[in-house]
Parts: C-alpha cells; sequence; structure tokens
C-alpha cells in the first residue's frame, strides 16, 4: 500500500505505573495490572508530504484497564500551541495511525484504544538527556514527568540499564530511568520512582526508521 511520505525524529520520554523495567516490554502483564501513563516527543525533525513539522512536541497521558493488548484504554492526546491547523491535522493523522502499516507503533496503540478524550493545545516544555537518563516535561495545568537515573538502594549511587529488543516496535533500545509524574483531569493520576524510559525515536509509514 502506498502511504503519505512521513516522518517524525527527536528524543522522547515516557513513564508508566510499572515497576522499573516495565513487564509489558517482555510480553509480561503490568505490575499493577492496569497500564497508565504518560509520554511526551520533540519532533527536531519532521515533515508529512511537503509540510514540514519540525520543532513541534506532543504528548500524550492514557489508561489501560490491564494489559494494552486486552484493549479498553483511554488516551487524551496534548499538541504544542504553536502548531497551525495544517501541522495539527498532519499530526493527528500520524498519530491515529491512518498512514502506517498495521504492525507499526500508532496503528498498533491505536487499534487498543476505546475512547479518544479531546486534544488540549497549550505550551509544552521539554528536556531530555538520553545519555545522562535525565528529561521531563511538563504542560501547566495538566501533566508533569521528571525523570532520573534509578539509584542503588544501599550505596545511592546512580544504576545504569537499557531494554534492547531488536524487533521492537516502538523503539530498540531505551534508557531505563525513574519517572516521578502527575497527572490532572478525566485521566488523574499521580506516581513515584516508576518505570521510565529514554530513546530517540524516528517513525514513519512502515515503522522504525533504522538510523
Amino acid at each position: 500500500m502506498a502511504y503519505v511520505d512521513w516522518a517524525i525524529k527527536g528524543p522522547k520520554i515516557a513513564a508508566c505505573s510499572c515497576d522499573y523495567g516495565c513487564p509489558c516490554e517482555f510480553n509480561g502483564k503490568p505490575t499493577e495490572g492496569l497500564c497508565e501513563g504518560l509520554e511526551c516527543m520533540l519532533i527536531e525533525e519532521g515533515w508529512f508530504g511537503d509540510l514540514r513539522l519540525d520543532g513541534l512536541k506532543v504528548a500524550a497521558v492514557y489508561r489501560w484497564p490491564g494489559p494494552v493488548h486486552e484493549g479498553g484504554g483511554v488516551v487524551r492526546g496534548f499538541f504544542d500551541a504553536n502548531a497551525d491547523q495544517a501541522q495539527i491535522d498532519a499530526l493527528f493523522t500520524i498519530l491515529g495511525g491512518k498512514e502506517q502499516e498495521p504492525t507499526t507503533v500508532f496503528n498498533i496503540y491505536g487499534s487498543t484504544i476505546a475512547q479518544e478524550l479531546e486534544p488540549i493545545f497549550a505550551p509544552i516544555e521539554f528536556h531530555s538527556d538520553i545519555e545522562k537518563r535525565t528529561g521531563g516535561f511538563r504542560i501547566d495545568g495538566h501533566l508533569e514527568l521528571e525523570l532520573e537515573p534509578i539509584r542503588n538502594p544501599v550505596t545511592g549511587a546512580l544504576h545504569r540499564a537499557r531494554i534492547v529488543l531488536p524487533e521492537g516496535f516502538e523503539f530498540r533500545e531505551a534508557e531505563v530511568a525513574s519517572g516521578t509524574f502527575t497527572a490532572n483531569g478525566a485521566i488523574a493520576m499521580g506516581r513515584q520512582k516508576r518505570y521510565g524510559a529514554l530513546w530517540r525515536a524516528a517513525y514513519g509509514p512502515y515503522g522504525i526508521i533504522e538510523e
């Protein structure tokens, strides 16, 4: 099938309610039965056809009542207040999985969502240092995430761990961090020292773009 030529590339960060490592990444069940969390990406380089998406940020907060693959999820998207209408339309198309193979990240996650809440357009503050396992984002009054390195519980020394998924559909390799986050509104939550991840994302119509 022919798709519109598009790509989004840049740092992506996320955290969820699971213990460090997240059993879901290993085809296990979520630590607490349900799955809830949030994510954000800075599109350093992006396009949809002839339309540029460089510099925009997108985020989401989500909750599934059980394992993601069982469906029933609810999600709310957040879009950079700097995006114009054409860019918003393009991002909706991309993130909705409408211009992507069925076995790729946005199409897969989209198939598990039962309710999509009205999106919010707001300024998004974002920072990320993948090598140092630090990062975070903030959408005033809505979402906030801070990532820091995991620490040894005895010595306090920084502990480094990576997840490597040679055939992963969301990432091939990610640094694991400790995430503290809050969300307000219809999908409210508050967590401390839970699974966090940072990676360089690059997606297109056929999934991950190998770089």
